[in-house]
């Protein structure tokens, strides 16, 4: 015969302090978890979504997977348009971005500067970059930069001070800041973006870093790389910008794999707080216990209504952190060597999460709970 199920119920009720206190400490556990897969899940959603399987990406080949250490003729654009009848050209705009990218100080009003990721464009950008959207001010002018949404997270400061009419300085000049943008989570999103000359002028440089071409239905990446290959004397290496975010991926792969260690890590420090909490809340019920089999009930009936009682705990403290997640953590800004990136509760971290916590309350009720039962009835009936 079972106990009752408001028996568990009545039993946390009638010790309240020492509930919220145990439920406090799992709600504690399970949100250091949803942090640490938010994380994970945000960084692997910002390098996914920031590849275009339409855009081939052309730079140097001397600079491997560095991006920012590319250096090729700034005649490479045309070289490439007319040499391929791949790149997609409306309304006779050719789609290929020339673009000067590197990461530089930054300073943001009064504070000091912090390393910036900043992107020398011209208008055939947005073409290529389909998902990057103004949502405050205007395209840049002479002397004027636009930021991306999560620019201030990289650069350490507030949404406020690189808010629009504002100025940030890098390279020895002031700019002023003419719009924001977004771009649906991808990689751009913790740039600064100016105009290409203005850039070349201010870094006193002639050539450029990169050409992103946007292929037409009919074009194929595998002829931008041939074209690269054969053309030996330009050393350009070309690689599909989806392709390129996913070597980005294996490159962060030991990170992902260090989060997921603390997930673990995390995980077994909260259960090993879980047993001790349960062993003190426990080693108070002995008597309890023993009357319950002295009664009639077997223990395996009691051992389940103390499971009860545990993952009741770990339930409540799971849906407590999974509410200030979602609230407060979903989306939250975190600078990263890359840039910027949100952290991401979503089902996946949801699922994570709460099937910590409810582990904890089984795991965790489990070890004092068979300790308590094996003791002898009238032994325990003795006890104080």
């Amino acid at each position: 015969m079972l106990l009752p199920w408001e028996y568990g119920v009545r039993n946390l009720a009638r010790r309240p302090v020492r509930t919220a206190l145990t439920m406090m400490a799992l709600a504690t556990v399970v949100m250091l978890v949803f942090v640490v897969v938010g994380f994970i899940r945000g960084l692997e959603q910002s390098l996914t979504v920031s590849g275009d399987e339409n855009v081939v990406l052309i730079y140097s080949v001397n600079s491997e997977e560095n991006i920012e250490n590319s250096s090729i003729a700034a005649r490479t654009p045309a070289l490439l348009t007319s040499s391929l009848d791949g790149t997609l050209k409306r309304f006779g705009v050719t789609h290929a971005s020339p673009e000067v990218y590197t990461g530089t100080r930054v300073k943001v009003a009064e504070k000091e500067a912090g390393l910036g990721l900043v992107r020398g464009v011209t208008h055939a950008a947005p073409l290529v970059r389909r998902s990057v959207r103004i949502f405050e001010g205007k395209w840049p002018s002479e002397g004027e930069v636009m930021v991306g949404r999560l620019a201030a997270a990289k650069l350490g400061s507030s949404d406020e001070l690189v808010a629009v009419g504002n100025s940030v300085e890098f390279e020895g000049r002031t700019w002023r800041i003419s719009g924001r943008f977004t771009a649906d989570n991808a990689a751009y999103e913790s740039e600064i973006w100016c105009r290409l000359e203005d850039f070349q002028t201010a870094t006193k440089r002639q050539d450029i870093s990169l050409v992103a071409l946007f292929l037409s239905p009919s074009g194929s990446g595998a002829e931008v790389e041939l074209f690269c290959k054969e053309r030996t004397d330009l050393e350009l290496r070309a690689m599909k910008e989806q392709d390129y975010y996913q070597k980005l991926q294996q490159h962060y792969r030991p990170v992902r794999l260090l989060a997921w260690l603390v997930v673990f890590l995390v995980s077994g420090a909260g259960i090993f707080a879980g047993l001790n909490m349960m062993y003190g809340a426990v080693a108070g019920r002995v008597r309890e216990i023993a009357t319950l089999q002295a009664i009639g009930y077997r223990r395996s009936a009691i051992l389940l209504s103390l499971i009860q009682e545990g993952v009741l705990l770990s339930a409540a403290g799971s849906l407590l952190s999974g509410f200030i997640a979602l609230t407060l953590l979903n989306g939250m800004a975190v600078r990263f060597t890359m840039g910027a990136f949100t952290l991401r509760i979503d089902s996946v971290a949801i699922l994570i999460g709460c099937g910590v916590g409810l582990l904890l309350g089984v795991v965790g009720a489990l070890p004092p709970a068979i300790k308590a039962l094996r003791a002898e009835v009238a032994a325990s009936l003795k006890a104080i």
